[in-house]
């Protein structure tokens, strides 16, 4: 024990800073050896800091000085050093262990009597050389230049060895474990030696020198690919534990949007391959060679892949959560520690070696040393926090690429019989794709709370324990009992959705055919109807919606009101029942505690509410990995033959799935077949063979029985027969793709792979057309050129916007089926294989194209190639062309050989193919009319396409109206737009939600917020009182405290908690109401705006387009805004109230809020715009990905025919890695965000602590200090959300916008001049109709399309319109229903000009028969009279004389039979003939047919003409027709071109006319 001067602070200042101090003599002397004078131990520890100072600052400046003013080294030389984490670990350790000896040095120093420097300043020169050794070490890593490491060894070495000598001397000295001086430094040895120890493997490893050959290391291959932008796992341990790396981009979101080309690859180690191959030889590993049948374990194949990245995840997960105690316990000591600082401390007992030693509890008494610690442990715990997250988040993605995968690799190898059967649709597989992925992605998201969350629990009731005592207990045990309830309202939240998903789609589905069939709506003025049935559908499903609402607001609820509920059991029964004080320092420690202890329970119901879904998905996904595969494809594999072993269905019960689109993968338990070399002869003159075949699609029946047939080299075959006799099957079967019972089929060796297939079905990818036509071949122009003049394409492509390179597809141009199909056949001509299959390809073409089809593109093109052709047909003329004919019967061959063998051979078959070519060939004279299918189909494409330019300009025209509304330059309206936040969209919102609701919230919101902080404010009055009446109180008079306590702040405390709780609840109530009454007035304002719209809005505006805002953009407004709305001002009013009191405790901590404020605002607003892009592009990149899968699986056997499956699965993984890097970035820019705020937030609990302990020299209440320390706390947790909330919220408005849009769309001028009662009932009563004049056109804008028409007909004539295509014929027709802009002139009927009339009342006196039959979904009668007027009798006498009446009353139920969505259920001729019908109910004495029988057969046109010259012979007829033949008989014609009426007389004096356009018109179409 040595003399330990006391703190006398009197001495002279001059030597105040000497380094050893200056109150002894012997400071500076040596006489007992030089090692044990304290201060020259401390002066030798300085030496080697200085040295690694002196070496590396000019290496730092001088070597990256030179680099630095050059543009930034690209990361192509980055590398981690062996160790690399390890030494960042330590380095940090080092650090903080610095810190701590620096504290110390400082706090021991006060205790001296003057200063002694050598206590801290080696410690603080200690800090700094740790600091530069970890960014010297980052430039040489990153420059991978290891010879200068050699320093850092060298500094490890020296600072190793002063630090032992000094630990030698403590010992000596006889100091131990007790004094924190002799810890620190036992530990500071401790790392220097491990960091020897690394440098030392770095030199084992690299051999850079003391080597012969040192070893050259190349950066990682993703570094080396230029296109890598996703550095997290490359950069070092700071950079990615604060995501620094993301800077440049998210900053630069500001300047131009984050597009796919900045985001870059994946890196290997994240690439769907890369995973789908662990999973899956996770996967297999578990087959069971004893028990093939038992399928492999999902989650344990997951485990094994993904297993490590897990449990690293759960590791800083308990790290945080462990680390998030610090808190509480800090409030407890600070706020204890302000109360006693005034303690006197024994200066005489730490007095060693000259100098004063700490022991730890006295440095942890330090409120300042408290609150610094507070900020490292927060900062620590919050860095932890975010590197779980975004381990489990990298996981999840890695998890659902390799599951995608799977799936895929499955579907490709689906049999195809499944799919006919019916028990696998493509509803299944893309939910699988789109649902079950991403549930077990979640799943993992959220997995690491599964185990921490308890642990967590019971740490903090340990600790509630141990500050309260039982009460603390109760206080849990409300928390836990209230936890079932939130899981119960999590459950039923999900059920609501689902019911209120069901009543969407079916809402849905009305509004997508009120759009498809709004021409027919408008004509016959039954929109009000149809709207009515759409209305009736969303009140469904907003009443479950409100239900949605209201648990919804009641799991808001449980959240805000559970932490109250807690807190006021807790201290009221600590109250009544505990003999102790409750002093501040507990009270505010308890409830952070409460608050900790809330967050895991909240999340606790999702969790397992998530847990329960992964299980579920995994089932399914188990189910679907196991269900049936196609055989083994031997038949390609050269001369084998398929035989009956390789299909036969592996025993156990399989799922099955749809034939229209089937599905595959592979399972290895097939048996491979038997390969069988076939005999030569055999095959010689036979490309295919099929002997004693029997297949089926699955079950036990034979679709296909006895076949025995043969396909001839080179040659043209035929197959023929009725409908459903199995000639689409035939080619199935013989690609594999059907069961095969028995028999065998065989493949001759010289055809090629693949065979070139086109469905009946036309399937077409969503690409544009030259990458149909080519499908992955290599382009050949002349080829290409060949296969689009064989198949008359170029005319179609010419109309297309970008020839072409256009989009077709699901979601691009929709193409009519003629078109589809003729690509299709394009795209098996140009495969350059031996054999073509061609399934029917004349199906959906008239007459012209399919003889220029088969003499161009089948005779010439194929037989020029000498490629072998099966062609499936129904068109008999064409037999005489065929090589071989196989004709068909119910599933077995009826016939086989040439057309010669079967003349001679099977007369009566001959004959009966006789009559039937005849019928065609009459048909083919009167379709060789130019105006035909084609030319419509192309009519309609370019008025779909001239009407999509308008359109375009008009959203051009919009777009310019907000720039100039903006009124700033123009540079500038780019960044600020896209920083900006929607107000004006907002207020909208808020408005169409009613004013009522809008005051309610904010007033109940901000009502609520005053409560919570009256809460907390009245919990420091009370404890803060207590604490200073017990020093008051005589000893004796206990009882009056515990009774003034009791009556006076126990019932105030209680009253505000209950009105805490209430108003939790009105809040979370009328945010939700809110948001309903929001949804409920868009939707129906949008409803009503768009059905009563001009038909010319239709025109231009894609339906695409329409059907977006009433699906995806209302579930956004009735689902998603309220909550977000909700969040964002919960947190935000949280963070304002804890800054306010805050500010209200400690007003100078406002002024360290001003750069925490400007830093805020530059966080939130860089993030806003990056997180839209990134969320942009996860979105654009997730479409292509699910159309991709649903586009396999409905052309399953067109891409086994093709032999494509490798390409396609390439594709696959592209799309899924381009989709998993943006989601990737999104969630890095997250975590980017929350480790920004969340230091921010650690910065604001320090300065709040510091501003406490300065202002605390007396006047500050402890209950207050605790008060604002406790708020402090809850704002590094809310000060994110505020920001994400912010960011979805903008992301969410644009519906609104997009919705809003619509809304100022013009609607139809409904009411007319004249009131409805001055209109005769039964007007029109004779069908006179007058033209004067007139002048019609689409749009003010266009050109008028009919030019000063006039004409005359007659009550009761039957009138004939034409003239080419685009004369205006049909503009005619639609003028008669006032639907386009009569802007001249007037059409007069029975003596009433048709302006005047409302446009209700026109409508519903007329009957229209249109081109294109619209049937909706309902029954026979709906479709026929929605609107009820009709007797049932009335219905069945239009029905008869529409000659459908048997086959009605065939159909179960009558009028009452189903008719499915678009009438599918019905042939195009029986749904014009409904049409027909239901011009007929209408008893109206005129009747127009707009080209009605341009898309129907011959028979049904002959019923059609037969009833009109009938049924309807005493009303007026207008018929525009497209054949002119079917007008020969008219009394009157009405001839026009360009819009002008050239002609106008009977037929009969027009063809007398030699000249006259209409015998032109006659003789050209004859």
């Amino acid at each position: 024990m040595e003399y330990c001067p006391k703190a006398h602070k009197d001495q002279s200042v001059a030597l105040a800073l000497s380094f050893c101090g200056d109150d002894r003599n012997d400071s500076y002397s040596v006489d007992n050896g030089v090692l044990n004078n304290a201060c020259f131990v401390d002066a030798l520890n300085l030496v080697p800091h200085v040295f690694l100072l002196f070496i590396t600052f000019p290496i730092l400046f001088i070597g990256w000085g030179s680099q630095s003013s050059k543009v930034q080294i690209h990361h192509n030389t980055w590398l981690h050093f062996p160790g690399h984490n390890i030494r960042w670990v330590l380095t940090f350790t080092l650090l903080f262990v610095h810190v701590c000896e620096i504290a110390e040095g400082i706090v021991s120093n006060g205790h001296m009597s003057t200063n002694h420097l050598h206590l801290f300043m080696p410690a603080f020169m200690g800090f700094i050389a740790a600091t530069t050794s970890v960014i010297y070490y980052h430039n040489i890593e990153t420059s991978n230049f290891p010879k200068l490491l050699l320093a850092l060894f060298i500094y490890w070495v020296l600072a190793f060895f002063t630090k032992s000598i000094k630990l030698w001397k403590y010992a000596e000295y006889e100091l131990g474990i007790q004094h924190l001086r002799f810890c620190i430094t036992a530990l500071l040895v401790i790392l220097y030696g491990l960091l020897m120890g690394v440098e030392i493997n770095v030199i084992r490893v690299r051999k850079y020198v003391f080597f012969a050959n040192p070893q050259k290391v190349k950066p990682p291959e993703d570094l080396q690919d230029l296109g890598v932008r996703f550095l997290q796992p490359f950069v070092n341990l700071l950079s990615k534990a604060t995501y620094w790396w993301m800077n440049p981009l998210i900053m630069g979101a500001h300047k131009r949007p984050i597009e796919l080309k900045k985001i870059g690859k994946l890196p290997i180690a994240m690439r769907a391959l890369t995973n789908y191959l662990s999973l899956k030889d996770a996967y297999e590993e578990q087959r069971n060679s004893d028990d093939p049948e038992q399928a492999p374990s999902i989650w344990r194949s997951i485990y094994r892949a993904f297993g490590r990245a897990i449990l690293l995840s759960s590791t800083f997960r308990y790290l945080a959560d462990l680390l998030g105690f610090a808190g509480p316990l800090c409030i407890l000591g600070i706020v204890k520690g302000l109360k006693n600082e005034t303690a006197t401390l024994d200066a005489d007992k730490g007095c060693f070696f000259g100098v004063y030693f700490l022991s730890t509890s006295e440095l942890l008494q330090k409120t300042t040393v408290l609150a610094v610690l507070l900020f490292l442990a927060l900062i620590l715990q919050r860095t932890f926090l975010q590197a779980s997250y975004y381990v489990t988040i990298e996981t999840g993605i890695n998890l659902r690429g390799a599951l995608l995968a799977m799936i895929y690799n499955k579907i490709l190898r689906l049999s195809t019989s499944n799919m006919s059967m019916g028990e696998m649709t493509l509803g299944q597989i893309n939910n699988l794709v789109a649902i079950e992925t991403n549930q077990l992605m979640w799943f993992l998201f959220l997995c690491p709370n599964l185990w921490a969350m308890p642990v967590q629990i019971i740490m903090g009731v340990i600790l509630l324990y141990q500050l309260l005592g039982y009460s603390a207990l109760i206080g849990a045990s409300v928390i836990v009992l209230l936890a079932p309830v939130q899981y119960f309202i999590a459950t039923k939240l999900a059920d609501t959705q689902k019911s209120t998903l069901d009543y969407s789609t079916d809402r849905l589905k009305k509004t997508t055919e009120i759009l498809k069939g709004i021409k027919v709506l408008k004509l016959y003025a039954w929109e009000n109807v149809f709207c009515d049935s759409v209305e009736q559908t969303r009140k469904k499903e907003l009443t479950s919606l409100k239900t949605f609402a209201l648990y919804t607001s009641m799991s808001i609820f449980m959240n805000a009101a559970i932490p109250i509920a807690a807190v006021l059991a807790t201290f009221v029964t600590h109250a009544c029942t505990s003999r102790d004080v409750l002093s501040p320092s507990v009270a505010f420690a308890s409830l952070a505690l409460f608050h900790i202890l809330v967050t895991p329970l909240f999340l606790l119901s999702t969790v397992v509410r998530f847990a329960v879904k992964a299980l579920v998905s995994v089932q399914k996904l188990g189910e679907f990995l196991q269900s049936d595969e196609i055989g083994e494809d031997s038949w390609r594999n050269g001369d084998v033959s398929v035989s009956l072993d390789s299909c036969k269905k592996h025993p156990g019960g399989t799922k099955a799935v749809n034939r229209k689109q089937p599905l595959r993968y592979q399972i290895d338990s097939y048996e491979q077949p038997p390969r069988r070399n076939l005999r030569p002869s055999e095959t010689e003159d036979a490309a295919v063979k099929v002997t004693n075949g029997f297949f089926t699609w699955g079950g036990n029946l034979s679709t296909l029985s006895d076949i025995n047939i043969r396909i001839p080299t080179g040659q043209l075959t035929m197959i023929v027969g009725q409908v459903g006799c199995g000639k689409s099957s035939l080619l199935l079967a013989m690609l594999g793709e059907m069961q095969t019972v028995r028999g065998e089929v065989y493949w001759s060796n010289k055809n090629r792979n693949s065979v070139a297939y086109a469905t009946q079905k036309s399937w077409l990818l969503n690409a544009t057309v030259e990458e149909n036509i080519t499908f992955g071949s290599p382009f050949n122009k002349q080829r290409y050129k060949a296969v689009i003049d064989a198949c008359c394409l170029q005319p179609d492509i010419d109309l297309l916007p970008f020839g072409d390179q256009t989009e077709i597809g699901e979601r691009g141009i929709n193409l009519s089926g003629g078109q589809r199909q003729r690509i299709c056949v394009a795209r098996a001509l140009y495969q350059n294989t031996n054999i073509v299959f061609l399934d029917d390809p004349f199906s959906a073409l008239d007459i012209h194209l399919s003889d220029h089809l088969m003499q161009e593109g089948i005779l010439k093109f194929l037989q020029d190639d000498k490629r072998t052709m099966v062609l499936v047909t129904h068109k008999l003329q064409y037999l005489i062309h065929a090589d071989w004919i196989i004709a068909m019967k119910d599933g077995s061959v009826l016939r086989e050989g040439t057309l010669k063998d079967i003349q001679n051979k099977d007369v009566e078959l001959y004959e009966h193919w006789k009559t039937l070519m005849n019928r065609q060939d009459q048909e083919l004279e009167k379709d060789t009319e130019e105006d035909n299918q084609t030319v419509l189909e192309r009519k309609t494409l370019r008025r779909a396409f001239y009407s999509r330019e308008a359109k375009g300009q008009i959203d051009d025209e919009d777009e310019e109206e907000e720039e100039e509304d903006d009124e700033e330059d123009a540079l500038s309206t780019v960044t600020s737009r896209r920083s900006k936040i929607p107000w004006k969209v907002c207020w909208r919102y808020l408005s169409s939600g009613g004013f009522f609701m809008v005051v309610m919230m904010i007033s109940s919101k901000l009502l609520k917020h005053g409560v919570m902080v009256a809460i907390d404010y009245w919990l420091a009055k009370w404890t803060s009182k207590e604490g200073n009446d017990v020093d008051n109180f005589p000893r004796g008079t206990n009882i009056t405290k515990d009774e003034e306590h009791l009556s006076y702040y126990v019932p105030v405390f209680s009253i505000l908690c209950g009105a805490g709780i209430v108003l939790c609840l009105i809040t979370s109530l009328t945010v939700e109401l809110m948001g309903l009454s929001a949804a409920t007035n868009l939707h129906h304002n949008l409803l009503n705006k768009i059905i009563h719209a001009p038909i010319r809005f239709f025109d231009i505006t894609p339906l695409g387009q329409i059907l977006n805002r009433f699906s995806a953009d209302t579930n956004i407004i009735d689902q998603h805004i309220p909550s977000t709305l909700e969040s964002l001002t919960r947190s935000t009013l949280l963070c304002l109230s804890a800054i306010g009191v805050i500010a209200f405790v400690t007003p100078a901590f406002l002024i360290g809020m001003v750069p925490l404020s400007i830093a805020f605002y530059f966080i939130q607003k860089y993030f806003r715009v990056a997180s839209r892009d990134l969320q942009d592009l996860d979105d654009s990149t997730q479409l292509p990905l699910l159309c991709h899968f649903s586009e396999t699986a409905e052309g399953l056997t067109t891409i086994r025919a093709f032999r494509h499956e490798s390409r396609f699965k390439q594709r696959m993984l592209e799309l899924t890695d381009t989709n998993n890097t943006a989601y990737l970035f999104l969630s890095a820019a997250n975590r980017w965000l929350e480790v920004r705020t969340d230091y921010l937030g650690a910065v604001i609990v320090l300065m709040a602590a510091l501003a406490s302990i300065w202002h605390s020299s007396g006047e500050l209440k402890s209950g207050l200090v605790g008060l604002g320390l406790t708020y402090a706390l809850t704002v590094t947790n809310y000060l994110n959300w505020v920001v994400r909330n912010l960011a979805d919220l903008e992301v969410q408005m644009a519906a609104v916008k997009k919705v809003n849009s619509f809304l100022s769309t013009e609607s139809e001028n409904y009411e007319g001049s004249m009131d409805t009662s001055q209109v005769p009932e039964d007007w029109p009563q004779h069908g006179e109709i007058k033209i004067q004049n007139l002048c019609v056109r689409y749009d003010p804008s266009l050109k008028p399309v009919l030019k000063h028409v006039n004409a005359f007909i007659k009550p009761g004539q039957k009138v004939g319109i034409c003239g080419r295509t685009g004369s205006g014929k049909s503009s005619l027709s639609l003028a008669f229903f006032n639907m386009v802009d009569m802007f001249e002139g007037k059409i007069v009927i029975d003596g009433i000009d048709i302006c005047k009339l409302p446009l209700h009342t026109l409508r519903s006196r007329f009957s229209i028969i249109l081109q294109d039959p619209v049937l909706f979904s309902g029954s026979i009668r709906f479709n026929l009279d929605p609107e009820r007027k009709c007797t049932d009798d009335g219905l069945w006498e239009a029905l008869e004389i529409a000659q459908l009446k048997n086959m009605v009353k065939a159909l179960p139920g009558g009028l009452d039979a189903v008719v499915t969505e678009g009438g599918e259920n019905f042939s195009v001729g029986q749904r014009q003939l409904f049409c027909l019908a239901r011009a007929f109910v209408r008893k109206s004495s005129i009747l127009i047919m707009d080209e009605a029988t341009a898309s129907i057969d011959m028979a049904t046109e002959n019923i059609l003409q037969k009833v009109v010259m009938t049924a309807f012979s005493d009303r007026t007829v207008v018929t525009i027709a497209h054949l002119v033949a079917s007008i020969l008989e008219a009394e009157q014609v009405l001839v026009f071109s360009s819009g002008i009426l050239v002609e106008c007389d009977s037929a009969a004096s027009l063809l007398a006319q030699e000249d006259s356009l209409f015998s032109v018109l006659v003789r050209t179409h004859k």
